[in-house]
């Protein structure tokens, strides 16, 4: 069970490694901000984690059928124009290939209807694995880790799909009305992003920040519900 001294983080993906936002568990919302290289920093015994939720995929399928796994599907309907910001991530055997051209005949050979990577996707698969890798192996973190994603939480927030794109002036406004609306201390929402990390990478870290407080709490639902798990028991589900 949670303890007081317990932590909680929302990670999104930035140009210089992972944007972190992090909080007490319990008590108020005093927001610790930081990029680290590698997820594996993350394990601080003097800030232990009761949850953590990152926008990035978790659980590979062996094979897609239509366009993407069914977590994706789930949640592209409520997101209005916003939609094409959730990506279509093709079986692990893609995901595995670190060179274009095979994780392209990968994909042709693990979808149906059959169909290559996108190179936004690709350049996403190389952070895939590394956080693939470190659910899976023996140094995995003791406590939940679940995917997310920063336009389902905001959409929750707004209770409709948002009106502007995130990299905007209006958009950065719209998302951190709601986020202020949700808790987060406005001198948090007006700083300056850790170097190596934007503006909407702060923003989208402090997202997820509420879906691994929801996670700790018990609260948060999933897209499906319920979901699949891959074939190392990943679920293959985006929660908020």
């Amino acid at each position: 069970m949670p303890t007081g001294s317990e932590w909680i983080a929302g990670i999104d993906g930035c140009p210089a490694g992972w944007m972190v936002a992090m909080a007490p568990l319990s008590g108020p919302m005093a927001l610790r901000v930081l990029v680290v290289p590698r997820l594996a920093l993350l394990d601080d015994p003097e800030r232990p984690l009761a949850a953590l939720a990152i926008d990035m995929p978790i659980g590979l399928p062996d094979r897609i059928e239509g366009s993407g796994r069914r977590a994706e599907r789930a949640v592209r309907p409520l997101l209005g124009a916003r939609q094409s910001s959730v990506f279509s991530i093709p079986a692990r055997a893609a995901v595995e290939a670190e060179d274009y051209r095979q994780a392209c005949d990968a994909a042709l050979a693990s979808s149906d209807p059959p169909r290559k990577v996108a190179k936004q996707a690709f350049n996403l698969f190389a952070k895939i694995r590394e956080l693939d890798g470190w659910i899976r192996t023996e140094g995995r973190p003791g406590y939940p880790v679940v995917e997310t994603h920063p336009e389902l939480v905001f959409r929750r927030l707004k209770g409709r799909p948002l009106e502007h794109p995130k990299k905007t002036e209006e958009g950065k406004g719209e998302r951190r009305a709601l986020l202020a609306a949700a808790g987060i201390p406005a001198a948090s929402l007006q700083a300056a992003p850790p170097k190596g990390a934007g503006k909407d990478d702060l923003l989208d870290a402090m997202a997820c920040l509420l879906t691994a407080r929801r996670v700790a709490g018990g609260m948060a639902e999933a897209h499906p519900d319920p979901f699949d798990r891959d074939r190392f028991g990943l679920p293959m589900a985006i929660f908020a």
